[in-house]
């Protein structure tokens, strides 16, 4: 007697159809939102806030974030898609026929659905956190050197509140600046640095702004007392403020979240926990859903399963906010959530099979 194999054709064939729509779709989606939220970065680093390579990095770490945030809605609508455009091309009337039911269409979803559930149960809870907290760092610590990223040829610029202007009359490829003007304002004492050319210098100590082939004036304005003096090269630091880096809390790692067990890190927890039990939940609301007349199309139930899901959505935030302000207990988190979600694939599955079919798969009987 031959054993039945674990993962069928019918398996290998949807699994297939369902790991190239799901991605595509997910594609699609992230490039869309880390656009518009981009925006906001592409400005400050006009403005000299981040630098080119911060750029870089918090792109990448945005596609990830996007990436795990949206892996549930991209798994919805890839199931409700592939098994649409087989109820429209009559293939589904094919399986039904050799007797494949929906077992084995939720067989074939799992088998993509919960592998990818669990591995976002680590993104969710370890990667997205880090990714967050590594952009936020990297934002505070460009902003600290900001003044001085955005000294331009041909214009006067200030560092340290106006304490130090620059003037640059050119950079090179090198980032040699070349006929440079300070002037500088520090306890009351006034300076002016000429110096044929200068460059920005890590050193031990800190980072300095060093001088070479030129001349420094400093004095009190309205005094008489002043020293000039000529030098061959000559640095100046450049102090950074020490700033602590706060995070938000999305940005906070999970086990520190569980320690703290104030309710709203209890909810920040349970939201990132809802992300891989989402795309279990969503992948089999999208089984009943995806049913089409054949003549209805791909998209035929796209529309009201969007609608569902940003309801789906605006109960998890709603839930959220329930939790922080300790509405409901914390143990119950999102269950309730959940449990209208079962009932909706339940009515789903009434309305598409029959009451009795549901009736059958529950209990084994067939109801008289």
């Amino acid at each position: 007697m031959a054993s039945r194999r674990f993962i069928t054709v019918l398996d290998k064939m949807i699994l297939s159809d369902l790991t190239k729509t799901v991605f595509s779709t997910l594609l699609v989606i992230v490039v869309i939102i880390v656009s518009r939220s981009f925006i906001k970065v592409l400005a400050k680093a006009i403005e000299g806030q981040i630098s080119g390579q911060t750029i870089i990095n918090i792109l990448g770490l945005k596609i990830v974030e996007a990436a795990i945030e949206l892996l549930p809605v991209s798994i919805f609508v890839g199931v409700i898609m592939v098994l649409g455009r087989m109820y429209r091309d009559q293939e589904m009337s094919a399986l039904a026929s050799a007797g494949a039911g929906i077992g084995v269409l939720y067989r074939a979803s799992f088998f993509f659905a919960i592998p990818l559930a669990l591995v976002t149960f680590e993104l969710s809870l370890v990667t997205a956190p880090w990714a967050e907290a590594t952009i936020q760092t990297m934002m505070q610590l460009d902003k600290q050197a900001s003044d001085i990223r955005v000294i331009a040829p041909g214009r006067f610029t200030e560092h340290k509140n106006g304490e130090l202007v620059f003037y640059v009359e050119d950079i090179d490829s090198k980032n040699i600046m070349h006929k440079v003007f300070v002037q500088s304002r520090i306890r009351g004492q006034e300076g002016v640095i000429n110096s044929e050319t200068a460059t920005f210098q890590n050193l031990p100590g800190g980072r300095y702004i060093v001088f070479a082939n030129g001349e420094r004036v400093q004095g009190k304005p309205g005094e008489l007392n002043f020293i000039i003096e000529k030098f061959s090269e000559y640095a100046v630091r450049l102090d950074f403020e020490a700033t602590s880096v706060n995070l938000n809390r999305d940005a906070i790692p999970t086990e520190r979240l569980l320690t703290n067990q104030v309710p709203v890190d209890i909810a920040e927890v349970q939201r990132r926990l809802s992300i891989p039990i989402g795309i279990i939940v969503l992948a089999s609301l999208a089984i009943p859903l995806s049913q089409v007349a054949p003549r209805g199309g791909v998209y035929g139930n796209i529309f009201t399963s969007l609608v569902i899901y940003f309801s789906y959505s605006y109960l998890q935030k709603i839930n959220q906010n329930l939790v922080a302000e300790e509405t409901i207990p914390l143990w119950m988190g999102y269950v309730w959530v959940y449990v209208l979600m079962l009932i909706l694939i339940a009515v789903l599955l009434v309305k598409v099979y029959g009451k009795k079919w549901v009736i059958f798969q529950l209990t084994g009987k067939t109801p008289g």
